[in-house]
């Protein structure tokens, strides 16, 4: 297998990846971004610079901001190979990348550092129902609108709590599509507990306006919009036909072929998991990050989490977030001395600092109720790839099974194609839960590479020749 030599190598090109890169490029370091999509911008900003969508500000300002990330990337010269995986990193620095598609080679790429910018991913939202057809997630319905200018051709019902939950019922509006109903469920003492940081949230006051703005738009277009859901059930047999739920103890349902699921984000940690970098299990957003210090180094010398990966805090935080962690990468490769960085690094921790402090009031006001996190009814499926449900794994416990990684051994659990991403917290839950623990106790599971699938062929048509970044490789110079 070849083997490239680069001074940073930045996983993934959302906010956080593309500022780190230009950052450590303004600083006279030669970064390479590989990303798995065709073009930068990650989830937030996906193909904003090539959007399908007739008029793309259906999607609000905050999204065509990203048009001025993009564009300073793509004009800064820097190395990017799109439509690339990063399916194994070392504690070395040593990763292994496949370019997708016809003609795609394999490399070992060398990093003096390395940015990890994976972002986030749904929060598993495991209620009956949830694996019929016709029910998916909010953020997966977003990609097909951005990526593709796909809508839904009959109003959907939209679930579950969060800041995404209502701004994509907004961008729906605004491209025309209806939207039937709104179940929120977030608990009635979210409001109470995020009153607490209300001082914080008020340093942030255009997060508060935009909320607001959302919801008027919501109202005005007559969408039905319930509170304080208690239960969930996506009602069908061969697809999804409606939903069930419960408010004030009373029964209700609504007609629907399609569903919209999402109770928050978590960061994505498949890669740190797989490297071995130390994780934190944070109580105020239920989920795990990579331990960091304050330049998003990890417990890994020369290893970085930049943005979402690190601990959500969204797409404006993400920026300086990614500048930070350049910044220690140069000092650290000689390409910058500590007094320039702190001088540098002062204003952009004023920036990251306004985009931080509405997160605890964003916390606890969408807390998602544990009746949503860990599935009361035994016959809901939590691994969908190898349809263990909820039932099985409490029987698993049952027979003494203590953790996310002996469920794999009693059931497959965690082994299908998507390698736990969305089962490993719910079953991690459901195990503290039968066992009367808190979840550090019971951990995560061990992810192994390759961090997602790879083929055999893939595998195979590794790059030959002193020219590595050859056109019938597939790697772009």
């Amino acid at each position: 297998m070849s083997v490239k030599v680069v001074d940073l190598l930045v996983v993934g090109a959302g906010p956080a990846g593309l500022a780190a890169a230009l950052e450590a490029k303004r600083h006279g370091l030669e970064p390479v971004v590989v990303d798995e999509n065709g073009l930068p911008g990650g989830q937030i900003y996906r193909s904003v610079s090539r959007s399908p969508l007739a008029d793309p500000r259906v999607l609000g300002p905050d999204y065509l901001r990203g048009r001025g990330l993009v564009d300073a990337f793509t004009s800064a010269g820097i190395a990017y190979w799109p439509q690339t995986l990063a399916w194994q990193i070392g504690a070395d620095k040593r990763v292994s990348v496949t370019r997708q598609g016809a003609g795609g080679g394999t490399l070992q790429i060398e990093a003096g550092a390395i940015v990890l910018a994976s972002g986030a991913q749904e929060r598993p939202f495991p209620i009956p129902g949830w694996t019929l057809p016709g029910v998916m997630g909010v953020g997966a319905a977003q990609t097909l609108l951005k990526a593709s200018a796909l809508v839904p051709d009959s109003p959907a019902v939209l679930a579950g709590c969060g800041p995404l939950l209502y701004l994509f019922a907004w961008q729906l509006i605004n491209a025309g599509v209806p939207v039937r109903a709104i179940l929120d469920t977030a608990m009635a003492s979210g409001r109470r507990d995020a009153l607490r940081h209300a001082g914080g949230a008020l340093r942030a006051p255009s997060y508060l306006m935009k909320g607001l703005k959302l919801l008027r738009a919501i109202r005005a277009a007559g969408v039905q919009h319930v509170k304080h859901v208690e239960a969930l059930r996506v009602l069908g047999t061969e697809h999804a036909e409606g939903v069930e739920y419960v408010v004030g103890g009373r029964t209700e349902c609504v007609d629907a072929s399609l569903v919209l699921l999402h109770q928050g984000v978590i960061p994505n940690t498949q890669v740190t998991r797989s490297i071995g970098c130390a994780h934190t299990w944070d109580d105020a957003q239920l989920c795990w990050h990579p331990t960091t210090d304050a330049w998003g180094e990890t417990s890994l010398s020369g290893i970085f989490v930049a943005g979402d990966g690190a601990g959500i805090a969204g797409a404006l935080a993400a920026e300086p977030s990614g500048r930070l962690a350049a910044l220690q990468a140069a000092v650290k490769l000689g390409k910058l001395d500590a007094a320039k960085r702190d001088s540098r690094a002062l204003s952009l921790r004023r920036e990251l600092s306004v985009h931080t402090a509405i997160r605890p009031f964003l916390d606890a006001l969408y807390r998602p109720a544990e009746a949503f996190r860990v599935p009361a009814d035994d016959s809901t499926i939590v691994c969908r790839c190898e349809e263990v449900t909820a039932g099985d794994v409490r029987r698993m416990a049952g027979l003494g099974c203590v953790g996310p990684n002996q469920t794999k051994s009693f059931s497959r659990c965690g082994m299908g194609p998507c390698q736990g991403r969305f089962c490993g917290l719910t079953v991690a839950e459901l195990l503290a839960n039968v066992q009367g623990c808190a979840v550090p106790e019971v951990g995560y599971y061990r992810i192994r590479p390759p961090i997602k699938p790879v083929t055999l062929g893939e595998l195979a048509a590794a790059v030959e020749g002193p020219d590595i970044l050859n056109e019938r490789a597939g790697f772009p110079k």
